[in-house]
């Protein structure tokens, strides 16, 4: 009777785990594209699973909004980015991976500030081959 009551517990948590490791697919970016973006900071959403740059981009046709998906505000605080490192107004460049459909969004990959401090991949070295953080703000 034991082992018939850890087996069923055991695909009962097995259950459980399948949705937690299928949290979501990346096969919506095209990962084999990268596209870089200027605009600025409409909303800087830091919520979990995943914290969202609102990028208003000048085009063509006029003003378009871009949906960045970043990674969880746990990852980015310890790369240290704070809910107040991208403000409303902010003039930012963007380097991303596109949505395949074609629609404004993408996956970050990096960011530019203003100022020329880089955060993100490939942010590794910055102004005097040196590690670059994000800017302390609360």
């Amino acid at each position: 009777m034991k082992i018939k009551a850890l087996g069923l517990a055991c695909i009962a948590a097995g259950m459980y785990a399948v949705p937690v490791y299928a949290h979501h697919s990346f096969a919506m970016f095209d990962a084999e594209q990268v596209k870089t973006i200027s605009g600025t900071v409409k909303e800087f959403q830091w919520t979990n699973p995943h914290a969202w740059i609102m990028l208003n981009v000048s085009d063509d046709k006029g003003q378009a909004q871009w949906a960045i998906e970043m990674n969880g505000p746990a990852g980015l605080a310890r790369q240290g980015w704070r809910p107040k490192t991208l403000t409303p107004g902010m003039p930012v460049t963007l380097t991303i991976h596109p949505l395949r459909d074609g629609t404004n969004g993408g996956q970050f990959m990096s960011a530019t500030l203003a100022d020329g401090t880089k955060l993100g991949q490939g942010a590794a070295e910055g102004p005097g081959g040196r590690q670059q953080q994000a800017p302390a703000q609360n």
